[in-house]
């Protein structure tokens, strides 16, 4: 059977009834597996895995979105993370018996479904993208919300489906097809905000750190204060996650500064995970449900 994951991103990561009401709808739009839900106070983001025939997907998909749309008003949204919608991204991802080519369908399908039905401007990146700069999310997401609305009229800015105008309440969503990324977040024993983006940017690839590695420094204000390194590998072949820990742990070493502890967002893929992995990386919460494996997977 042919499978795909989607990760949706959304922007709510406080309200326990709001994302139980998303949860819900999702499963009861399409037959689906929600295989893990990780929702973050500091962050206000919960990120959704679920795998699924390309149809069923892409409909819930569209279901979380539109429940998102009804419940979530991204003009008085706060958090630490980056974002542009009250769904923020959705990505593809081809795991089993697919190709990128059915990601990026997937992609446009759902984008297609999203703008005509809920009229929410999409953003198309990744493998999906229709304009080679957007491939980078970054880039697409440059700014945050505050400078999209500002630029969304301009012909650099304008979304690749739908009207160049933020839905009222939705804002616009960036919907993509990709390979798999791991989403990954280590707290340090420290309030210094400025030695979280110092490592942070030391450890990317844009500035010359480890490969396939985007990272950022945030406070955590439900933790006292305390910083967080939060990290994404888009090539966890070429830069393991342990490359990523141990960068981490030796930059905040060399300061006096411990780390606390990790978090993965998400699911890992099997072939990233390692022997003792929770104890090495000082994992909380973790246990063999975080990694994917498709039986049958070649």
């Amino acid at each position: 059977m042919p499978i795909l994951e989607c990760v949706p991103n959304f922007s709510e990561g406080r309200d326990k009834s709001k994302i139980e009401q998303i949860l819900h709808y999702v499963r009861a739009a399409a037959e689906v597996d929600v295989l893990d839900l990780h929702s973050d106070p500091d962050h206000n983001r919960s990120v959704l895995t679920m795998t699924g025939e390309s149809e069923h997907v892409v409909n819930a998909a569209f279901a979380l979105t539109e429940k998102a749309a009804e419940l979530i008003n991204i003009n008085k949204h706060t958090g630490v993370h980056p974002f542009i919608g009250a769904v923020d991204v959705i990505p593809f991802i081809p795991v089993k018996g697919t190709t990128m080519a059915h990601a990026s369908k997937a992609a446009v399908d759902v984008s297609m479904r999203i703008w005509n039905e809920l009229k929410i401007p999409i953003y198309l990146y990744g493998e999906a993208s229709f304009i080679p700069h957007r491939s980078n999310l970054a880039n697409v997401r440059r700014g945050g919300l505050k400078v999209l609305r500002e630029e969304i009229e301009t012909e650099e800015r304008h979304p690749d489906i739908g009207d160049p105008k933020l839905h009222p309440r939705a804002g616009a969503v960036a919907v993509g097809a990709r390979n798999f990324l791991i989403a990954f977040n280590v707290n340090l024993d420290s309030k210094d905000l400025a030695l979280a983006k110092e490592i942070a940017k030391s450890i990317r690839e844009k500035h010359g750190g480890l490969a396939g590695v985007k990272a950022l420094g945030v406070p955590l204000e439900s933790r006292g204060g305390i910083v967080q390194v939060t990290v994404n590998i888009t090539d966890h072949q070429e830069t393991s996650i342990k490359d990523v820990f141990n960068s981490i742990r030796s930059k905040a070493k060399a300061r006096g500064v411990q780390v606390l502890e990790s978090e993965l967002v998400g699911l890992i893929p099997e072939d990233a995970a390692f022997p003792h992995m929770d104890k090495y990386l000082k994992l909380k919460e973790f246990d063999e449900s975080k990694i994917l494996t498709i039986p049958g997977n070649p």
